[in-house]
């Protein structure tokens, strides 16, 4: 909150929060057609987009990997755990 009451600062704070409040209302739009764009993909091109995400992300997650390597082993587990009984 603002701690100066003049007009000025009421009416640049008012705007800044229907800025705030638009930008979420569009964000959720942004979100529904994310939604619907990901609903119509096929297991291909899902596999495409994590292929080309994972090139992008690749020295990142080099980088990074020591830090978060128990966190990601334990993860993989999890996967392999949960696939394993979608092939019972």
């Amino acid at each position: 909150m603002n701690p100066c009451e003049c007009s000025h600062c009421s009416e640049q704070e008012e705007s800044t929060w229907g800025d705030l409040s638009r930008v979420r209302d569009g964000w959720q739009e942004v979100e529904a057609e994310e939604t619907r764009l990901l609903s119509q993909m096929t297991i291909q091109e899902s596999l495409r987009q994590l292929l080309a995400l994972q090139r992008a992300f690749e020295p990142h997650l080099q980088q990074t990997e020591a830090l978060f390597r128990a966190e990601r082993l334990a993860y993989l587990e999890e996967l392999q755990r949960r696939l394993a009984q979608l092939d019972e």
